[in-house]
């Protein structure tokens, strides 16, 4: 990692969303960042969190946006609000000029979204989402076999990324439509579209099936339609852990799965049917880096500070963002009744 000899000044607007902590623990402890200080709107959360004890105790705390938005030495906001606040919240930022690391998804409004995209395009700032897969071995390593060709074509992918969530929790999501799906499935679906493009047809299925919240879509299912291929991602609020999530691609000339589950996801399955790339001709199951949840959160934050220091392109262009989001509502806003 190369250190610059003046650190990125960095803030935090928000601090409800579930990556929130660990976002601003990575901004913490990384030797090129300075964490100015944390805008939180609500005001019995920020006195929670400033009470207890944990990685909120110890910042300063912005008393009004303007302080972090205004402050012109600071050049970019970690963007941590709650899924229906954020959007809002990033805009404000990039409008105030500043690059944002922005955690998933990227809200409701899709007029507002394409414009957030567009102003950050026209002041050249860099957006970039927070889908900490992105830095995850595996999943890298199979977009990198699947993207290059080692697999043949493509024609299907299926992403089982189930979890377990409280009563509380699934009165919070209920507000979205898709539930649960539209929560996760954009881990799922920024892989997907990564490797095979935006989809030219979208299905989805919403159930309400553990009746705790019965507004609250516990049971989904998106199917994503290709000329030549397939790709399902089901997720459901109520496995029993530990959840055994799954990330498998099959293609015309060979198979990879990430094997159960995929967090720390630690060996894929590879199946080839000849040899290509240094792989047999067999079935092979090969080991890769184990990151934790809070290693994949320093990678994306090493990305980040590197492409706004321009030591780096971007890992993603901003037409890949408008997709995996424009994907996501086009399946959640499918009747969920269905």
């Amino acid at each position: 990692m190369t250190v610059d000899p003046k650190p990125l000044r960095m803030a935090q607007y928000g601090t409800k969303h579930g990556h929130a902590a660990g976002k601003l623990q990575s901004m913490l402890t990384h030797p090129d960042v300075e964490v100015v200080g944390v805008y939180e709107p609500d005001m019995e959360r920020r006195k929670t969190l400033r009470n207890a004890d944990g990685t909120f105790r110890h910042v300063r705390w912005f008393d009004t946006p303007d302080e972090m938005l205004n402050d012109p030495s600071i050049e970019a906001v970690a963007s941590e609000g709650l899924n229906a606040e954020s959007l809002d919240q990033t805009e404000a930022i990039v409008r105030a000029g500043k690059h944002v690391w922005y955690d998933k998804p990227a809200g409701d409004d899709w007029p507002q979204w394409r414009r957030v995209v567009a102003l950050a395009r026209k002041k050249k700032l860099h957006l970039q989402m927070g889908y900490m897969f992105r830095y995850h071995p595996g999943f890298r390593t199979i977009a990198d076999w699947a993207r290059s060709g080692l697999l043949g074509d493509v024609f299907s992918i299926r992403a089982h990324m189930s979890t377990n969530i409280s009563p509380a929790a699934r009165e919070v999501i209920a507000v979205h439509r898709g539930g649960i799906l539209y929560d996760l499935g954009g881990h799922m679906l920024d892989q997907i579209v990564w490797i095979l493009g935006r989809p030219t047809r979208v299905s989805g299925f919403f159930r309400n099936a553990a009746g705790v919240v019965p507004q609250f879509m516990d049971n989904t299912l998106g199917v994503l339609a290709y000329d030549r291929a397939l790709a399902f991602v089901d997720i459901a609020a109520m496995e029993p852990g530990p959840a055994a999530r799954r990330f498998e691609v099959y293609g015309t000339r060979g198979t990879a799965i990430l094997l159960e589950p995929f967090e720390p996801g630690a060996v894929i399955r590879l199946v080839l049917t000849e040899p290509a790339a240094g792989f047999s001709a067999c079935e092979q199951r090969m080991s890769v880096e184990v990151r934790d949840r809070q290693a994949q959160y320093d990678h994306e934050l090493e990305a980040f500070v590197a492409t706004v220091r321009g030591r780096r392109p971007p890992d993603r262009p901003y037409e890949h963002d408008l997709a995996v989001q424009e994907t996501l509502l086009r399946i959640t806003r499918l009747d969920r009744r269905r």
